[in-house]
């Protein structure tokens, strides 16, 4: 009998720039906990892996509803409403230091009895950075060489205690960081909280390999997929280790409906639901690098730049968000420029955005959705999947009530927890004892 490999599932909110619609009715808040509480419970009983609470650095916009509470205190308040689900948050290293950080994520890790994960974000500073007097403007090689050495601390600081449960005194000197003294938390039920790393870039990839359990990417054809998986996996080696030690996931969104075209018809409203005319003009700006606030969303395209430079640092966040994992901004720009003097329709400002920005990843029946994210994890182009929903709090109903039963009849998913620890959904081996 043929075992098939098994879907890993998450799941990430609140949907992003590319990716997000507006908030499900009657609710809408971004910060009742019950907006957090539904979509955690829906996701347990879908058995999925972990849920992320992402937090890019980025404007907030006409989509945020209410705003974005902090992620950790929001995760706090669900480990006592969850059982199994893996809580993470994101975190940028460039906000905070070792020492408080891996304090916070520990607490997490002991409430939820093993379920914690850190998603370690090297994003610029540029928007929360002005807030403490950073000036957001740390070459992108230094943002990666603190974070590098941020989770090194950091495993440092939940490892110090030994296994028979003795505070040990820990010391580091680094480039960035310079301490010393006792770790006030001892080891959790799974060793320490799971961290993810995210992108597409050689840097994400190297970061993954030498500090990460989980990576996330971009969703790409299985062919691609496979070879960033084969990349990533090479590069292990040269930390001493396994394949089995980290977990590749893409970043999906999906879109159901009865028929491929009822699905096809929904996933166009969507793209039209996201782009509200402040979003339009937010991220043509943002790619252009200049300023269209004044301009009638609903009007002509202005003549772009013919080399469109990168923006200025209050925009540059903008553009790193989970959904498009490592495309560069200039890259962008460039594309979006070369559509308006060849933009023979006619399109207006938020026509054209809609026009050039992402498509849904899976479209379809969830017969063929299913059907599509196995053979995606089968042909070995991830281990599973990071979905996106549209919409909050209630967007990830429809896949775990229509999809995650077919995978389930598949043989290609779980039919129950078989742990009580995010590192035992994600068969991720325990961490080393130091020392």
């Amino acid at each position: 009998m043929t075992v098939r490999r098994q879907v890993r599932l998450a799941v990430c909110l609140p949907g992003d720039a590319g990716t997000a619609a507006r908030p499900d009715q009657p609710s809408g808040s971004r910060i009742a906990l019950a907006s957090f509480e539904q979509p955690a419970r829906t996701a347990e009983r879908g058995l999925f892996d972990f849920m992320l609470l992402s937090e890019e650095p980025r404007r907030i916009d006409d989509l945020d509803a209410t705003g974005r509470p902090e992620p950790l205190t929001v995760l706090n308040a669900l480990a006592g409403v969850t059982e199994r689900l893996g809580l993470a948050a994101t975190v940028p290293t460039a906000l905070t230091e070792p020492y408080e950080l891996a304090r916070r994520l520990a607490t997490l890790d002991h409430l939820s009895g093993g379920r914690a994960a850190w998603h370690v974000a090297t994003s610029s500073d540029a928007f929360t950075g002005a807030d403490l007097r950073h000036d957001g403007s740390a070459d992108p090689a230094d943002r990666y060489g603190r974070a590098a050495e941020f989770v090194a601390v950091a495993r440092r600081l939940w490892t110090s205690w030994s296994a028979d449960g003795v505070s040990r005194p820990f010391a580091h000197q680094g480039r960035h960081f310079d301490i010393a003294g006792e770790f006030g938390l001892p080891r959790s039920p799974q060793g320490h909280p799971v961290v993810i790393r995210a992108g597409d870039s050689d840097q994400d990839r190297e970061s993954a390999a030498a500090t990460a359990d989980v990576l996330l990417t971009r969703h790409r054809p299985p062919a691609v997929g496979r070879s960033v998986r084969a990349d990533v996996t090479r590069r292990l080696a040269a930390y001493g280790r396994a394949p089995q030690d980290l977990k590749v996931l893409a970043g999906v969104t999906v879109v159901l409906g009865d028929t491929a075209a009822e699905a096809q018809e929904r996933a166009a409203e969507i793209r039209r639901q996201r782009t509200t005319a402040q979003r339009a003009l937010q991220l043509l700006g943002q790619v252009g690098g200049v300023d269209l606030s004044g301009h009638d969303p609903d009007g002509p395209l202005p003549e772009p730049d013919p080399v469109p430079g990168l923006a200025t640092a209050e925009d540059r966040t903008g553009r790193l968000t989970l959904a498009e994992m490592g495309v560069p901004p200039l890259e962008r720009s460039r594309e979006w420029g070369r559509r308006a003097p060849a933009n023979e329709k006619g399109l207006s400002i938020r026509e054209t955005v809609i026009e050039a920005s992402g498509r849904p990843s899976v479209v379809g029946t969830p017969e063929t959705v299913a059907a599509e994210l196995e053979a995606y994890v089968r042909e070995d182009a991830a281990d599973g999947f990071v979905l996106v929903p549209h919409h909050t709090p209630g967007g990830l109903d429809e896949f775990v009530d229509r999809v995650v039963p077919l995978l389930q009849e598949r043989g290609a998913f779980r039919t129950e927890y078989q742990g009580a620890t995010l590192r035992s959904h994600l068969g991720l081996p325990d961490p080393p004892w130091e020392g």
